[in-house]
């Protein structure tokens, strides 16, 4: 199947992509790297009447330390994430999530600013956003505007940007000393969409966390800030009777989908399994991991 007749305008300038997008508004989308688009395009999930073409936008691209804050333009290429020494020293569970990001014939065209514009609740960078406290930039036809990533994905493929918003960057909190990461995700093969992942952002503070930030993946309309487990765990003596009460707690928080790959028992199961090897892992404790029966 092919994409319908589309009309198609490559944008000069971004304010000649904002100019386009209120001239045309929701009959019109945004292209940049096109790995999401051109195959829901193909597959007729989506007939927009106009592409607005910002892939010559190198004002959209790059990343750079600003203080204390990792600004990412949306252009940024998925490969350019894995190459960048900023990413890894500032913000590693960045890096660490991207090389699970489909394949490099993808992470080669795919960008940041399109993985999250997508907001596919499978998908691995939208949950880092969560657990990273980012923030997302946008700008529209009034003004530039700044959303926190826990407001900014509403549904599947759903997100706070309106029809003339443009997506130019994301700001991530520098990592601070002491702060450790973890992500894992559960996939049939390499690169595949996820069954089940977890991106955690933690602050330890001897045996214990002083700041514990959990986003879950494809458990969901939307990633998930599992919050309510993260708050039985900070500041408390982790024990595996504590594990299974933030276990339990955590299966609350989440509204997984059956699908064929797996039904929302298992997905809740399979993020329990993920909670404890985060933990485990993160404190040097193999006995939470045993002790939680996973």
């Amino acid at each position: 199947m092919k994409a319908s007749a589309f009309a198609y305008a490559r944008a000069t300038s971004l304010a000649n992509a904002l100019e386009l997008l209120a001239t045309h508004g929701d009959k019109a989308k945004v292209l940049s790297g096109g790995q999401s688009l051109i195959p829901a395009m193909n597959l007729r999930l989506v007939s927009p009447e106009l592409i607005v073409d910002i892939g010559d936008l190198g004002e959209l691209r790059g990343i750079a330390v600003k203080g204390e804050t990792l600004v990412i333009g949306a252009l940024t290429r998925h490969a350019d994430l894995l190459k960048s020494s900023h990413i890894v020293k500032c913000a590693p569970l960045l890096a660490a999530a991207v090389a699970h990001v489909a394949h490099p014939a993808i992470r080669n065209r795919g960008t940041i600013g399109g993985s999250l514009a997508q907001a596919d609740p499978a998908s691995e960078l939208p949950a880092c956003m969560l657990a990273l406290g980012a923030t997302i930039v946008v700008r529209g036809k009034g003004g530039e505007r700044r959303i926190a990533a826990e407001e900014f994905f509403t549904g599947i493929y759903e997100t706070k940007l309106g029809p003339q918003d443009l997506l130019v960057a994301i700001e991530v909190p520098v990592a601070s000393p002491g702060s450790a990461h973890f992500f894992q995700e559960f996939a049939r093969r390499h690169g595949d969409y996820a069954i089940v992942g977890l991106a955690a952002q933690v602050m330890r503070q001897g045996d214990r966390f002083a700041d514990l930030r959990l986003g879950f993946f494809a458990v969901g309309d939307t990633p998930v800030l599992a919050k309510a487990a993260a708050a039985m765990l900070t500041g408390a003596a982790i024990t595996p009777e504590l594990l299974a009460e933030a276990s339990a707690a955590l299966a609350s928080e989440l509204n997984p989908h059956e699908d064929q790959q797996a039904t929302p028992a298992m997905r809740r199961h399979l993020a329990r399994v993920l909670l404890a090897r985060c933990l485990a892992t993160l404190l040097n404790r193999p006995d939470l991991q045993t002790g939680a029966g996973v």
